[in-house]
């Protein structure tokens, strides 16, 4: 039989040791163990790595949306398992001015994400042809030409359509962003993925602004609708504003 650790989701800062149920990975039991005014959120769970699936995501991450129903909480790192519940007080101890600032510096904001996508591609690419002549010229110039012949000049409009791309990415992405970033403490920008996706952004928020964040969406949606989708998603823990790695065993 392998051996039991525990879990670690997320800190909480309370001295109370409370149980949340069975909402934990593979539906086990949830709880926080304290040391001083600071918790860990905490499951057993068998020692070892776990895979990185979306099922093992998710369980995590609705752990962590539940238990901020009623806490400022700091996410752990996926697959962070200590030993013992002595573990985790003695790391609590280690770290405690550290975790005490960040939730302070976290409380009562939540994290909102925001991706914006392209409707029509062909749209795009036809204004992109439309806004640079020399893209225009170097198409002209292939057309007249045997297709034998016209390999290079494929390649270069190839790539200028791609830099245009980046550039519209950027020019359009600006143009949206402003209304987010001045409702938000705090913002990242993360990758985006395929030629259609302009924005992939998380934005600190306080909870008092959530809902001007909200209808400020609503207005985004509506003026954008013919030409972007919006996917908006949370509130949320800040993921991309805490980054705790734990260690138990040092």
């Amino acid at each position: 039989m392998r051996e039991e650790g525990k879990y670690l989701y997320g800190i909480i800062g309370t001295d109370e040791e409370r149980n949340f149920g069975p909402i934990g990975l593979g539906g086990r039991g949830v709880e926080s163990i304290a040391y001083r005014d600071l918790s860990a959120v905490i499951s057993n769970a068998p020692m070892g790595k776990y895979v990185v699936n979306k099922e093992n995501l998710l369980a995590h991450q609705r752990v962590l949306e539940r238990v901020m129903n009623d806490h400022t909480v700091l996410p752990v790192r996926f697959c962070t398992v200590a030993a013992n519940a002595e573990e985790i007080r003695r790391l609590l101890e280690r770290r405690y001015r550290e975790l005490k600032n960040l939730l302070r510096d976290m409380d009562g904001k939540v994290e909102l994400g925001v991706k914006a996508l392209w409707r029509n591609m062909e749209l795009i690419f036809r204004e992109i042809v439309d806004e640079n002549e020399e893209i225009k010229r170097l198409k002209a110039t292939s057309a007249e030409k045997p297709s034998r012949q016209t390999h290079a000049h494929q390649l270069a409009i190839g790539q200028m359509v791609q830099a245009a791309l980046e550039t519209k990415k950027e020019r359009e992405r600006e143009e949206i962003l402003s209304g987010m970033k001045r409702l938000s403490i705090n913002y990242r920008l993360n990758r985006t993925v395929g030629d259609k996706m302009l924005l992939n952004a998380a934005f600190l928020v306080d909870r008092d602004r959530e809902k001007e964040f909200d209808d400020l969406m609503e207005r985004l949606d509506l003026r954008y609708r013919e030409r972007m989708k919006f996917v908006y998603v949370g509130p949320a823990p800040p993921y991309n504003f805490v980054n705790i790695t734990l260690k138990p065993d040092g």
